[in-house]
């Protein structure tokens, strides 16, 4: 497909992965970014999560490689770190510290700022993109609306004092969270989209501290991250073991010191901040804060339930009109599914532009079809969970008895599936295609090998018979020992699972 103009609503990772794929169809692609963008790596408004931790998973690091070659490349030459989470970042689970071992799955570790500022140099180098800085979107310029050939045509925007109009081919909303599409669409006659909520009133805080010297840090520090997941005692104990807390690297001997929980209230001052890192469960998370540097004051986002419209439903879907990123499907982000679910919806794009003729009404359905299908993976994982919470809130809440059975089972079934995982390569493999969207909880679920290697590694673990220690104390520092060798699952070359634990937009 060939067309003239495409317009993009927003310049964040969303906008600029759908700005990609236009690049490729259309003469000229239109970014509105109402932020005026740093040349560099710099927070900015319109970004306020940038200031916690963000990765990619692997379906979106391969999305994104898709859209703009050498993207991963460029990362890592930025400063962004190549790392193999199973031998370079140490976990506490319920029952302490996990072993060390050598997997495939690897991550590129960086900031959300850094990330931008790649992807922003990767769209530059395409010629038919355009990034309008300073612009505020006002409004959608429609024909028909509501009607089976009702169509977005254009954009209504505002620099300054000054306003204006773009006529466009196709309008691409990725303006996160707060998109005021869905409202203007209203008033020019479409119906609301349905929505889906669930809010599991998550909150967090983040802090930003320089590393000491590498000659200066304790020989015990093998790894390069640190991950404190929630106790599961139901006895008395201090909140903040209810944290799910990270000491996150990123680029410029630099990480971010995250704690955030569900429910419970965050500390949002310098003081209290300190404090709650001291008295998380482990002792090593307090212990390496303490010896790094603080460069930031505390920040504190509440911002995090899910929240999908549904434009797949209606009946008469707008013309014209693409809709990827959190503007659609915002997620709770403990489950880093932000990112790569955009960056998926952005490739759905690609491949209709490249076996389509026409922008007509089967076009946006197919692309609304297959988005919905794509969302459906991250959606139902952050469903399992969130679901799990009495004070949850939402279209989504279920009845009082599946919250219970959901609030007693889903970490102990995590933990039966990271301690199988030691032993049984496709238990691991599975879960880790799960965990970075490329099969859907559903699948994984029905899967009968799956759930017998669980059964066989329970079964194993009772008759004293498995090889690989676990459940090191957590009052000491993360063993760095290897236990990769004891069983040939580690030379296999299999995919060593993560942790569902990092902040993502």
């Amino acid at each position: 497909m060939r067309g003239k103009t495409a317009v993009v609503l927003g310049g964040s990772v969303a906008g600029l992965c759908a700005a990609g794929v236009l690049a490729r169809h259309f003469d000229e692609v239109i970014v509105l970014e109402r932020d005026q963008l740093p040349p560099d790596t710099e927070h900015r408004r319109g970004v306020p999560q940038s200031k916690h931790p963000h990765f990619l998973l692997n379906s979106g690091r391969r999305a994104i490689g898709e859209i703009f070659p050498g993207f991963e490349e460029a990362l890592i030459a930025a400063g962004g770190m190549h790392l193999m989470p199973s031998m370079d970042a140490a976990y506490c689970e319920n029952d302490g510290w996990a072993p060390r071992k050598s997997g495939s799955m690897t991550m590129v570790y960086s900031s959300r700022i850094l990330i931008e500022r790649v992807l922003r140099d990767k769209a530059r180098e395409l010629p038919a993109i355009e990034i309008r800085e300073g612009v505020t979107v006002t409004g959608l310029r429609t024909a028909g609306g509501g009607s089976e050939r009702g169509r977005v045509e254009g954009v209504d925007y505002r620099v300054g004092d000054d306003s204006g109009n773009l006529v466009a081919d196709v309008v691409v909303d990725a303006l996160g969270r707060g998109s005021s599409v869905a409202d203007w669409l209203i008033k020019a006659g479409w119906p609301a989209p349905p929505e889906k909520t669930l809010d599991a009133k998550v909150t967090y805080a983040s802090r930003w501290y320089d590393l000491p010297p590498a000659e200066k840090r304790p020989d015990s520090w093998w790894w390069k991250h640190l991950v404190i997941t929630p106790t599961q005692d139901t006895g008395d104990h201090p909140e903040e073991h209810d944290f799910l807390s990270n000491f996150f690297p990123i680029e410029g001997d630099r990480a971010i010191v995250c704690m955030g929980a569900w429910g419970i209230r965050m500390p949002r001052e310098v003081d209290t901040f300190e404090q709650a890192v001291n008295r998380v469960r482990a002792t090593a998370f307090g212990q390496a804060t303490r010896a790094c540097t603080p460069t930031s004051e505390v920040h504190l986002t509440r911002s995090t339930g899910n929240k999908w419209r549904r434009y797949d439903l209606l009946e008469r879907p707008p013309l014209g009109l693409v809709c990827i990123g959190d503007s659609i499907c915002a997620f709770n982000p403990f489950y880093a599914q932000g990112m790569s679910s955009a960056a998926r919806s952005a490739l759905i794009l690609a491949e209709l532009l490249h076996s389509r003729d026409a922008l007509d009404l089967a076009f946006f359905r197919e692309f609304l079809a297959r988005q919905k299908k794509s969302l459906d993976v991250p959606w139902m994982l952050a469903m399992a969970r969130d679901q799990a919470y009495d004070f949850a809130t939402g279209t989504e809440t279920v009845a009082p008895w599946r919250r219970r059975i959901a609030a007693r089972l889903s970490w102990p079934v995590f933990n039966a599936i990271n301690a199988t995982s030691r032993e049984d390569a496709y238990v691991e493999r599975t879960f880790a295609e799960v965990f970075n969207l490329d099969k859907s909880l559903r699948e994984m679920s029905t899967d009968p090998r799956f759930w017998l290697g669980i059964a066989r590694y329970k079964l194993r673990r009772r008759l004293g018979r498995t090889v690989v220690p676990g459940g090191f104390d957590d009052q000491q520092d993360p063993p760095g020992t290897d236990f990769t060798d004891l069983t040939s699952f580690g030379r296999a070359g299999t995919s060593s699972t993560a942790a569902p634990d990092l902040v993502r937009d």
